[in-house]
């Protein structure tokens, strides 16, 4: 069929051409008419080869760029089914407050644990313990879980709160760069926790600048309105892992962090509204995950808790 289709456009094309007659001198013997059919039917073929020649190198071509684009695509480690344990509902939230875990694809060797992803690493202890805390000091009607939603979901707007952990690692496509703009402008608020050193702040920021690249981030400071929304936050103490805790001699845990100090730091808007809360250097999911860790040092704990709430009550208010 490609064959016939090339052959019917070569002698379109020839047909489309005006005719040249070319009269010969009145020495010249004429061309036989055999001859002259030949040499237009072997001028035919040769256009016709032509023409075969370049439909099949626009197909090579066209094919090395397929190649091309699925090997970077594949350079991220898709999101699978089953890692989404609890998806977003099409009536949308259940409470008044229903924390939204963003779901993120990452590198091909970013598991924590077999099966694992990245972006659930705390999940379901750290929101268990914190939507109990939740209940326990406000008056807030949380759910017990949260729902776990892609950039892509469009359910993602009806979630105002939403909760990204290891976001030192995350990849986030075009689509999801520009959805994760449009729900900050729309007034969503974005906490994100659990990153660590240069490295992980680099990709972080990376992201940021391509989704709000007008945006810049601010120390937050004692007296910024997220620090005193319901706590007063003037007491600046790094929020470790439960992996970074040792029991010394004395029979005191002492917090051994691969990197410090940790940072308050945010994004606001136009208005100055604060749109990105960003945890670094710290890891308030494991202090929330580790509540009824013996181990795990209470006063950092109950910080943890009145982070998250001020970031809960922030939201809700602004």
């Amino acid at each position: 069929m490609l064959s016939n289709i090339i052959a019917r456009s070569a002698n379109s094309l020839i047909r489309g051409q005006p005719s040249i007659s070319v009269q010969p001198a009145k020495a010249s013997v004429a061309m036989p008419a055999m001859l002259e059919v030949r040499l237009i039917n072997w001028g035919q073929r040769a256009l016709v080869l032509l023409v075969e020649m370049l439909v099949i190198l626009s197909l090579a071509l066209y094919s090395a760029s397929s190649i091309a684009s699925t090997s970077a695509v594949q350079t991220r480690l898709p999101v699978s089914v089953g890692e989404v344990v609890n998806p977003a509902q099409l009536d949308g939230p259940s409470n008044e407050l229903h924390i939204a875990r963003l779901v993120f694809a990452h590198g091909p060797h970013s598991n924590w644990g077999p099966g694992t992803p990245w972006w659930r690493i705390d999940w379901p202890s750290a929101e268990h313990f914190f939507t109990q805390g939740l209940k326990r000091y406000t008056s807030i009607d949380a759910a017990a879980d949260s729902v776990h939603v892609s950039l892509l979901d469009e359910t993602v707007y009806d979630y105002p709160w939403l909760f990204a952990q290891q976001v030192g690692r995350w990849q986030l496509g075009h689509e999801e760069v520009a959805a994760l703009r449009e729900y900050l402008l729309r007034g969503g608020f974005l906490v994100v926790d659990d990153f660590h050193g240069p490295d992980q702040w680099r990709i972080f920021e990376s992201v940021m600048q391509r989704a709000l690249p007008e945006a810049e981030f601010d120390e937050l400071s004692s007296t910024d309105a997220l620090m005193n929304v319901l706590y007063e936050l003037d007491h600046r103490t790094q929020i470790p892992g439960r992996r970074h805790l040792r029991a010394g001699r004395d029979g005191q845990v002492q917090v051994d962090m691969p990197f410090s100090p940790a940072r308050w730091r945010g994004i606001h808007d136009e208005q100055g509204r604060l749109m990105v809360a960003v945890n670094f250097n710290m890891d308030m999911g494991d202090a929330w995950e580790h509540a009824d860790d013996p181990m795990y040092p209470v006063p950092m704990t109950s910080l943890a808790y009145r982070f998250g709430i001020n970031y809960v009550v922030y939201a809700l208010t602004h």
